[in-house]
């Protein structure tokens, strides 16, 4: 059975020409006998959708690709987030850069609201109807097109009973002497999320013998249904069957890893679990969750170096655990027979001591390799190599190399107009004047970036501060179009280990044009350990800085310890966040 796109939208009925389907009768009286009408017993909705209406020939020469709108539609309900850009907010206020929830908390901005249109913002009947009193309700709304398929879409948001859905299938198989692809495949979407596996292997038999071809949304739908069957053998075929058109989603490996897991198959899972990860797959949490939850049954020397290998994944891929599954692992690891081990939940202090077993976590700052290799990787992929989202010109940059190497090492490189930027236009150089003042008075080396529009005179940019800030700091001024991000990562980086830097730009943008995870992973840590941001400035009386964390934030473990940090369930926590808690596992 090969699956492929479909071109084209049509209805069942189109295909009699090619003999797939029955006469009405004959389709009514499997329909009612596949479907188990016993009772009108049936089950609720979930947010599944599809987007295709009908299954069509395809010579299997030819695969079509599925557009991008159907494939972020069918991966199992996998979320896109939303990534934002940088603050360049002038608030005063405390600002925390890296905690898990900082952006939440910083943000002005309301969600926009999903309208929907009167016309098709209709309430689904609660109970079934016949065949008239569906025709009926069609004839009242006279201005819905696509009747049928619009009413099926609002039982999946209205969460309708399934009885209501099947008693709608009848009515257009009835009318029509054909049921179209999009309207099964709807029905489908209810089944699998209601985890009503016989409703779904009865669909599955009749698209086997209706149906030449699917799109890949359905296959999704049928792997992730009957996998949570006694037929799940049959999702790890169709599996297959995928590869031969796509690389199956995180979701389609998934659902047969658990599969696989809920039947005690462990070297199966495991294998696709390799394979997965062969492929640059990244797994869901709820499969890893699936892993830990079998240990806690299966006790297994394979299955628990499996589970210590995914920790391990966890801490090279900078990846967090959820609250569900840190439950998990906790629970799995005081499980293990004859070890003792005991789970509680904390945070860290400042000083990376954790308070419930006095161990100290891993030193933030990297080692001379790791700084070395992240140096030069720096240099050549984002101050040297092609950065679109810089404009700087490569005269510039030489000039500005040779003066920094001409001067001692810097403790501190300042982005000028970043922190002069928290607060109002008219008070910006006397801003940058007063944290520069409060560092130099530390005897601190200091070098300020800043653009040549700032040497004129003006309400800004007062040139009898900028002259006395200049006997406090080295200052570059570099080209008022340029990108002073490259200046900023040449200078901090040239200076050593030691050297900070102040501003609250991300740097995202440079971090990704980093060529590996590696690479980015350890930029990430550098950048957490070495960047300072205003926090709180109030003229002449406070200036305050976030202070830089001490420990990283990974998974990380001494034999006898193990420090997890995880995502709370409440809190929303971006790319370039960390969390704030952690699960430390003691072996008693």
């Amino acid at each position: 059975m090969a699956f492929f796109c479909p071109t084209s939208f049509l209805s069942l009925q189109t295909f009699r020409k090619y003999h797939i389907f029955w006469p009405v009768s004959r389709f009514q009286e499997l329909f009612a006998l596949t479907f188990h009408l016993r009772n009108r017993e049936h089950i609720k909705h979930s947010p599944f959708i599809t987007t295709s209406q009908s299954a069509i020939p395809v010579d299997p020469k030819a695969t079509h690709m599925l557009s991008t709108k159907t494939r972020s539609e069918c991966r199992d309900g996998e979320e896109r987030k939303g990534r934002t850009r940088g603050s360049t907010s002038s608030s005063p206020h405390l600002f925390s850069l890296f905690s898990a929830g900082a952006a939440k908390r910083r943000s002005n901005n309301k969600e926009k609201l999903l309208m929907t249109s009167k016309r098709n913002d209709i309430q689904p009947p609660e109970k079934p109807l016949s065949v008239a009193e569906w025709e009926e309700l069609e004839g009242e709304l006279t201005e819905t097109v696509n009747f049928e398929d619009i009413m099926i879409k609002q039982m999946v948001k209205y969460k309708s009973p399934v009885d209501v859905a099947k008693s709608l299938l009848s009515m257009v198989a009835t009318k029509k002497g054909d049921i179209s692809y999009s309207l099964l495949v709807k029905y489908l979407v209810l089944c699998v999320q209601q985890e009503q596996v016989a409703e779904v292997c009865d669909v599955y038999d009749i698209m086997k013998v209706r149906f030449k071809t699917l799109e890949t949304g359905a296959y999704s739908l049928l792997i992730k249904g009957l996998s949570a069957s006694d037929r799940w053998r049959e999702a790890l075929l169709l599996l297959e069957d995928l590869k031969k058109v796509i690389t199956p989603s995180k979701g389609n490996y998934g659902a047969c890893i658990k599969g696989a897991l809920n039947n005690r198959e462990v070297k199966l899972a495991c294998e696709l679990y390799h394979e997965m990860l062969a492929k640059d797959i990244v797994p869901f949490l709820d499969t890893l969750k699936v892993f830990f939850d079998t240990g806690k049954c299966v006790k297994d020397d394979q299955l628990k170096s499996e589970l210590l290998g995914i920790l391990l994944y966890l801490r090279e891929n900078q990846l967090y655990p959820g609250e569900a599954l840190m439950q998990s692992i906790k629970l799995w690891f005081e499980s293990i027979p004859g070890e003792k081990w005991e789970g509680h939940v904390t945070t860290i202090k400042k000083s990376g001591k954790c308070p419930v077993c006095s161990q100290n976590l891993e030193d933030i700052q990297l080692n001379q390799e790791q700084y070395n290799m992240l140096k030069e990787k720096i240099i050549k992929d984002v101050i040297q190599g092609i950065d679109s989202y810089r404009k700087t010109d490569p005269q510039e940059l030489e000039k500005f190399q040779n003066f920094v190497e001409k001067n001692p090492p810097y403790d501190i490189v300042i982005d000028g107009l970043n922190v002069a930027s928290v607060s109002d236009r008219e008070r910006q150089s006397q801003t940058l004047f007063d944290v520069v003042s409060h560092l130099a008075q530390k005897n601190l080396r200091l070098l300020v970036l800043g653009r040549k529009h700032m040497l004129r005179n003006s309400k800004i940019w007062k040139q009898h501060i900028m002259a006395a800030m200049r006997k406090k700091a080295d200052f570059f001024f570099a080209e008022n179009v340029s990108e002073d991000d490259p200046f900023l990562l040449y200078a901090s980086l040239h200076s050593g280990s030691h050297c900070k830097f102040i501003s609250r730009d991300l740097l995202r943008d440079h971090k990704a044009c980093l060529p590996d995870s590696l690479t980015r992973n350890l930029f990430f840590k550098w950048q957490r350990g070495h960047q300072m941001v205003l926090t709180h400035y109030w003229p002449g009386k406070r200036i305050e800085f976030q202070p830089i964390p001490i420990y990283d934030t990974v998974v990380q473990t001494t034999g006898d310890t193990w420090h997890i940090p995880y995502d709370e369930q409440l809190v929303k926590r971006c790319s370039y966040e960390v969390p704030t808690k952690w699960l430390c596992l003691q072996r008693k």
